[in-house]
């Protein structure tokens, strides 16, 4: 799953749990993949800004 697809995701999520209410056992398990999703996220952004610096460090 790429960045984008992830965040649509995690959009998602937070719409039905803002609109919908749940059961403990629903919300426990959106609020896990919610999780998921937030770290897959932020491994992409953190591995795309240290590509940056190497580029960045590499031209001068």
């Amino acid at each position: 799953m790429n960045y984008n697809e992830s965040l649509q995701e995690l959009q998602r999520i937070v719409m039905e749990l803002e609109n919908n209410p749940t059961d403990i056992e629903e919300l426990s398990k959106k609020l896990k993949r919610a999780q998921e999703l937030i770290k897959a996220c932020k491994d992409k952004l953190t591995k795309t800004d240290e590509e940056i610096q190497k580029l960045i460090e590499n031209k001068n």
